[in-house]
């Protein structure tokens, strides 16, 4: 069982930057992939970055130059900086994982972007 807990999300303006936290409760972080996702209301959760074990990393279009995934394996988390945050970047964003075929997510934390 593998317990994501995510942290940092809050109310930016337009231009603002935020840092995202996900601490994972896992014993194999270092070997698993991490990723980001979101959701915004009324949409489907959408993927937005992913680091993986070799600290490879892949951003969706829409945040690349803006956000940057990176990972820390001593404190098993994994981090997501967004800079230039724009309105349609306000979404509930989630950390994600999957060890020995099972998927595990975390509750999410809500990001604001509005003037």
């Amino acid at each position: 069982q593998v317990q994501l807990v995510e942290s940092g999300g809050g109310l930016v303006q337009p231009g603002g930057s935020l840092r995202l936290s996900c601490v994972s409760s896992g014993t194999s972080f270092s070997v698993n992939a991490m990723a980001w996702y979101r959701q915004s209301p009324g949409k489907q959760r959408e993927l937005v970055a992913t680091i993986s074990s070799g600290y490879n990393t892949f951003y969706v279009d829409s945040v690349k130059g803006r956000f940057t995934i990176t990972r820390d394996n001593a404190k098993k988390s994994v981090d997501l900086q967004m800079n230039s945050l724009k309105t349609e970047d306000t979404a509930v964003y989630y950390c994600h994982t999957s060890s020995l075929g099972i998927d595990y997510w975390g509750k999410g934390t809500l990001v604001t972007v509005s003037s």
